[in-house]
């Protein structure tokens, strides 16, 4: 059996910029020990499988993994499977809606760059966190902490972000993926994600943490239309838009590599 594969650096307009994932288009799934042993080969903070969808209104169904497990939405990845549909498969249509775990995610193909169509999930203030969370992120001092899916610690200022020194075998042992996140000098927030639970110890760019930081700050600064950046080592720029129970980021993607898997047949 051979696959496609395409490497795509997402939500950047540079090569070696924004977040690599790795994607691979099917005619049907694949089991899912073997997607995830894929996962693990490729090493990339998700590796992406869709399939033709047979729901109405869906055109394609869409799952992620980590080198280590399935996880239930990525921003990255799902950028970077439009970017194939649209540049490399020639899909026709102007935009393209993928059924997942987290529902309906629309990409529409915009001439200058991809528009996402993706759940806005505000998270909401705890009061109890794990214990050493200031240690273990390497920060002097937590604003506050929400939660959603993930972890969210809000920090004072952007160069308590970039200065953060996570110890990545501390924040596992909590058993939360962390998004660290403040207000911006030049664009109005910016943030990381680190999730060594997931097999990764800090993402470059990530969409679905964008689905919580979004509502978080657009509430927080009183707009709907606002610019975020990722301050990993690769960066990575975001367009966000808070749109009722919504959100919308706009990114660019940028071909890196096109490679074949060759899987042996099962002896019978």
């Amino acid at each position: 059996m051979k696959l496609k594969l395409y490497q795509i650096d997402a939500f950047t307009d540079k090569l070696f910029g924004g977040n690599p994932a790795a994607v691979v288009p099917l005619k049907k799934w694949l089991p899912d020990e073997l997607m995830q042993k894929l996962a693990m080969e490729n090493n990339l903070a998700e590796t992406v499988f869709f399939v033709p969808s047979k729901n109405k209104g869906v055109d394609y169904n869409i799952r992620w993994f980590t080198p280590v497990l399935e996880i239930n939405l990525c921003g990255h990845a799902t950028l970077a499977s439009a970017f194939v549909l649209f540049n490399i498969l020639k899909e026709k249509k102007r935009s393209v809606t993928f059924i997942s775990k987290s529902g309906l995610l629309t990409v529409k193909n915009k001439k200058s760059d991809l528009m996402m169509d993706f759940p806005s999930w505000k998270p909401e203030m705890v009061n109890e966190y794990p214990e050493g969370l200031k240690e273990a992120l390497g920060v002097n001092e937590i604003v506050a902490v929400y939660k959603h899916r993930d972890l969210m610690v809000e920090l004072n200022r952007e160069d308590d972000v970039a200065n953060a020194q996570p110890d990545f075998s501390a924040l596992k042992k909590m058993g939360e993926k962390v998004i660290i996140t403040a207000p911006g000098k030049n664009v109005d927030f910016v943030s990381r994600f680190f999730a060594p639970i997931a097999g990764i110890d800090e993402d470059p760019v990530t969409g679905s943490a964008h689905s919580q930081l979004i509502p978080f700050w657009s509430e927080k600064l009183g707009k709907k239309i606002m610019m975020a950046k990722q301050l990993s080592d690769r960066g990575g720029d975001i367009s966000c838009e808070q749109n009722g129970d919504r959100v919308v980021m706009r990114g660019k993607c940028v071909y890196y590599m096109k490679g074949e898997i060759e899987i042996p047949n099962p002896k019978k």
